[in-house]
């Protein structure tokens, strides 16, 4: 972002805050920042000159922010971080009572990843993904997310104005990676389907114009609105399927993928057919059908290598296979969300 980027988008949120609004700002820039200050025109792929990158922009990034929102006498807090500190329930709720206090002490909130030290998270994650994790934690009417085009366009390159399924227009998505930066529609589009899930609505506009958050908030037909459909998740159900990374996955044959969707039962080991990667009882993995498609996203009762002993058993057999037992599910019913 470029030093006006910064006032526009500061002069805008301090509007919406003399309205009554409470704002949070998910911000990208630490990595560029740092690439522009060491001369590194091209995103570094090796993970020790990401994370130096990362240290060396991210002062400049609150700087940045701080100087911006100076000129309204608006204080600016910043919070830095990890996708293992959404992970854990207790850290999950913790940040959440963290950016409460920002907010009662009236300062914008201004949350990044922290590049520094994430290690797998640096390479996979994006501030797309973490808008959507956080705007459910704090309760937010609406996430905005900010781009370089008007808005989702059609195949004829026209802005699609509302979009009321989802799922409908992933065909006129295509991924996108600057040498620079990582996203595109395709990172906004599934920000957008995590967030609707939760019920929260979903504006994708253009950053480039000076009053994109007046009009989306007034209610203008300005870049994308995606709305919600049918009931929310459960907040400890969108934890599960949306924030914790799946560390595994288990294939289940017709009849247990049956029972999964249609009886809302929990997963038993007579219907896994395989098991991918390496977790630990209380994992989230994903669940897919036999033809690869994901069903859902659960919690396991038992690691990979007892899984895999337990394929096809029945679950009066699990004691005699473990020589323990933790239950007769896999997944149970309480930690599993489908898809």
């Amino acid at each position: 972002m470029q030093a006006g980027s910064f006032q526009s988008l500061a002069d805008q949120i301090a509007e919406l805050i003399e309205r009554g609004c409470i704002v949070a700002l998910v911000s990208s820039g630490a990595v560029a920042m740092g690439c522009r200050r060491l001369g590194l025109h091209v995103r570094p792929r090796a993970l020790p000159q990401l994370q130096a990158a990362a240290a060396v922009g991210q002062p400049r990034l609150i700087v940045a922010y701080e100087q911006a929102f100076a000129a309204h006498g608006i204080p600016v807090g910043q919070v830095l971080l990890t996708h293992a500190d959404m992970a854990d329930r207790r850290g999950y709720l913790n940040v959440r009572r963290a950016i409460d206090a920002l907010v009662e002490v009236r300062a914008v909130t201004i949350i990044n990843e922290n590049d520094t030290v994430a290690t797998e998270e640096i390479e996979f994650g994006d501030n797309d993904q973490l808008a959507a994790m956080v705007a459910p934690l704090l309760g937010a009417d609406l996430l905005v997310l900010l781009t370089d085009v008007e808005g989702l366009l059609d195949a004829d390159k026209r802005r699609v104005s509302v979009v009321e399924d989802a799922a409908a227009v992933r065909g006129l998505i295509w991924q996108e990676e600057t040498g620079i930066s990582l996203g595109g529609m395709a990172s906004k589009l599934a920000a957008a389907e995590s967030a609707l899930q939760r019920g929260i609505p979903v504006a994708v506009a253009a950053a480039a114009d000076a009053n994109v958050l007046r009009r989306i908030v007034d209610g203008e037909d300005v870049g994308t609105l995606f709305l919600p459909a049918g009931a929310k998740l459960a907040s400890r159900k969108y934890w599960i399927a949306y924030t914790l990374k799946m560390r595994g996955t288990l294939v289940v044959d017709d009849g247990a993928a049956r029972a999964l969707v249609e009886a809302k039962r929990s997963l038993l080991p007579a219907g896994i057919t395989a098991v991918r990667g390496r977790f630990h009882a209380g994992d989230a993995v994903s669940i897919e059908r036999l033809d690869g498609s994901q069903l859902g996203r659960g919690l396991v009762r038992y690691d990979a290598r007892e899984v895999r002993r337990l394929l096809g058993a029945r679950s009066d057999e699990i004691e005699t296979r473990l020589g323990h037992y933790a239950g007769d599910e896999i997944v149970h019913r309480d930690d599993l969300v489908v898809l």
